[in-house]
C-alpha cells in the first residue's frame, strides 16, 4: 500500500501538470514506475495517459490545430514502428543517450531561435521523433511541447493531447501485435484512477491563468530536464 500511495501521489501531481500546462505527466510518472513498478512501463503509463489526454482534448477542443495535428500523427504512425524496431536493434544505453542528448540539443537550439510557425514537415518531424521516443522509452512530450511552444496556451494543450491521445492507440496496438503489451502487471492501474482524477480536478483552478511566456519557458525546462533524465538513465 505504501508503493501505491507513493504512485497515486506522483500521478496526481503530474496530471495536475498535464491538464495544466499540456505536458509533464510522463516526466514525473516514468522515473518513479521505473522504481517501484517497472511493470507499468511502457503499457501501463500509456493507458493512463489515455482519459487523461482525452479529456483535456475535449475541454479546450475549439482551439485544436487539427491541421497540424493531422500531420504530426502521419509522423507518429511511422515513428511508431522505428520505435518498435529501436528497441529490439538498438541497446537501450546507446537509445537513451541518443535521445536524451538531442532533446538537450533541440531545446537549446530553440531557446535561441526566434518566434516561428511550424509548417508541414516541423509537425511531420515532431511526430516522427515522438513516435520512436514514446514507444521506445514512454517520454514523448517534447518535440510537440516545442513545436507548438509559440501557440496561444489553449492550442498547445489541445493540440499536444489529441496528438498523444491518437499516438498512445498507435503504440498501444503495436505494442500488443507484437506481444509486449500484456495485462501482467496493469492491476494497479485501477488503484490510480482517483488519484488522477483528484489532478484533473485541481487544473481547473490554473489551467486559464497560464502566462504564455511562462509556458514557452516551462517547455523548453520540461524538454531540457526530459533530456537530461533519459540520458541519466542510459
Amino acid at each position: 500500500m505504501t508503493v501505491i500511495a507513493l504512485i497515486a501521489l506522483s500521478v496526481l501531481i503530474a496530471a495536475f501538470m498535464q491538464s495544466t500546462t499540456g505536458m509533464g505527466f510522463a516526466l514525473i510518472v516514468v522515473p518513479v514506475f521505473g522504481i517501484l513498478q517497472p511493470s507499468l512501463l511502457p503499457g501501463g503509463l500509456l493507458l493512463m495517459m489515455l482519459p487523461l489526454n482525452a479529456y483535456v482534448a475535449w475541454r479546450e477542443r475549439k482551439a485544436i490545430d487539427f491541421s497540424g495535428v493531422k500531420w504530426i500523427t502521419a509522423g507518429r504512425a511511422a515513428g511508431t514502428f522505428g520505435g518498435l524496431w529501436v528497441l529490439v536493434a538498438v541497446p537501450l544505453t546507446y537509445l537513451n543517450w541518443l535521445i536524451g542528448g538531442s532533446t538537450i540539443v533541440a531545446a537549446l537550439a530553440t531557446l535561441a531561435a526566434p518566434a516561428f510557425s511550424p509548417d508541414r514537415r516541423a509537425f511531420v518531424a515532431s511526430g516522427l521523433f515522438t513516435g520512436v521516443t514514446e514507444t521506445a522509452t514512454g517520454i514523448g512530450g517534447p518535440p510537440l511541447a516545442m513545436v507548438y511552444q509559440h501557440s496561444p496556451v489553449a492550442t498547445l494543450r489541445a493540440s499536444v493531447a489529441l496528438s498523444f491521445l491518437i499516438g498512445e492507440v498507435i503504440s498501444l496496438l503495436v505494442l500488443a501485435v507484437n506481444g509486449r503489451m500484456t495485462a501482467d502487471g496493469l492491476g494497479p492501474l485501477l488503484w490510480l484512477i482517483p488519484a488522477m482524477v483528484a489532478g484533473i480536478l485541481a487544473s481547473h483552478t490554473v489551467h486559464t491563468r497560464v502566462n504564455p511566456r511562462f509556458l514557452r519557458l516551462s517547455v523548453l525546462v520540461f524538454a531540457i530536464a526530459s533530456g537530461a533524465f533519459i540520458l541519466i538513465r542510459g
